[in-house]
């Protein structure tokens, strides 16, 4: 019976790059903490995996001002993306400010468009939400703090989270992964 969770290598090593997790003053994430709060980092700088996205739930959201994702194929489709749209992106600065449910961090960050060579940096607050499994249901990335709450932008939202899945190709195994260079 299949869960709809992609395969991870055997020894469950996540590739984690973002290990030097920052934290505001009084605040201290637990083991588990520290490794979603690294995956969501490396999501947003790109670094996208099956193992990563593996710590998701299957209808988990994530939520930006421009997409709302749910369920696993058009929320790793925007991660993807990422790759496919960007030549740069460099996390300038990210501070874990709550570590309660949801985990909430301070993100900026700064993107080129491919092609174009446009510079774009975000500034936002990311609400990491687990259930109680300690899995990923939903990320929202706010940027200035906010997303946008009118029956028209959620409507263009909707429509990017099914548009993209079908312009990116996510990996259907390891194998395909490791040939992105994830």
């Amino acid at each position: 019976m299949s869960t709809g969770v992609p395969s991870v290598n055997p020894s469950g090593n996540l590739n984690i790059e973002s290990t030097d997790i920052q934290t505001a003053p009084g605040v201290t994430l637990s083991e588990q903490q520290r490794t979603i709060v690294g995956s969501v980092l490396d999501l947003f700088a790109g670094w996208p995996s099956l193992a990563k996205l593996a710590l998701w739930r299957d209808d988990a959201t994530f939520t930006d001002p421009i997409t709302i994702a749910t369920g696993r194929d058009k929320y790793a489709a925007q991660w993807y993306g990422l790759q496919s749209a960007f030549s740069e992106i460099e996390r300038l600065h990210h501070s874990v400010k709550d570590a309660g449910n949801p985990i909430l961090m301070d993100l900026k960050t700064r993107y080129v468009v491919k092609g174009i060579g446009k510079e774009q940096t975000i500034q936002s607050l990311v609400a990491i939400h687990l259930d109680e499994q300690g899995r990923i249901s939903k990320v929202e990335d706010k940027w200035d703090g906010k997303l946008p709450d009118s029956s028209i932008a959620n409507a263009f939202r909707h429509l990017n989270a099914v548009s993209v899945p079908k312009m990116i190709n996510v990996p259907k195994n390891e194998e395909e992964d490791a040939k992105k260079g994830n």
